[in-house]
């Protein structure tokens, strides 16, 4: 089980009774949810699916989204990490609104790249946005990713942001230390 301690998170994979949490935190959210997807919030049932789909994106791949929990409260407020995006690592993150504007998003990428490029050595990392989300792209930006192209997966037109490697600072990243190794 990979979990990861930043300065305010605990990031940790998920487990099926967070079912709950996840979806009232984050999912049923319209305004968590009006760059993702359709642009609409997920469905008690739609969250589940994501759930099962995000505990075995771990199982296949051996690597995936964290739950972010805040520390300070124990909650989960939360969630990001690496995904398998037609084969490339793709960087994810969502926290729920209240939590906006305090840096979160680009701790838990900052640490997301780390793990990605340190314990997997992938030689890039991607991340996409829809055109109209600027927050994102802004913390796309701050942990030193470029943009890359125009690109359109799932019939959704997104910007493709990207970094190698060579071009992560370490020193961007807030990840403290990894408080447990693999399974």
């Amino acid at each position: 089980m990979v979990t990861i301690e930043t300065p305010r998170l605990l990031l940790r994979q998920f487990q099926s009774d967070d079912l709950d949490n996840l979806y009232s935190n984050v999912f049923s959210d319209s305004e968590i949810f009006k760059y993702v997807g359709n642009g609409q919030p997920a469905s008690r049932e739609e969250t589940e699916s994501a759930l099962v789909s995000i505990i075995a994106h771990w199982q296949k791949h051996g690597f995936g989204r964290w739950a972010a929990i805040e520390k300070v409260s124990n909650r989960l407020i939360g969630f990001g990490g690496l995904r398998s995006l037609f084969g490339m690592p793709e960087l994810v993150y969502h926290f729920a609104k209240p939590h906006w504007g305090k840096g979160l998003g680009t701790e838990l990428a900052s640490t997301a790249l780390k793990y990605g490029f340190d314990e997997h050595g992938f030689a890039r990392i991607v991340a996409i946005a829809k055109p109209a989300n600027a927050a994102s792209m802004h913390v796309m930006e701050k942990v030193g990713m470029r943009f890359e192209k125009f690109a359109r997966y799932y019939d959704i037109d997104v910007v493709q942001y990207e970094i190698l490697r060579h071009e992560f600072d370490p020193q961007n990243s807030s990840c403290l230390h990894n408080r447990a190794g693999h399974e």
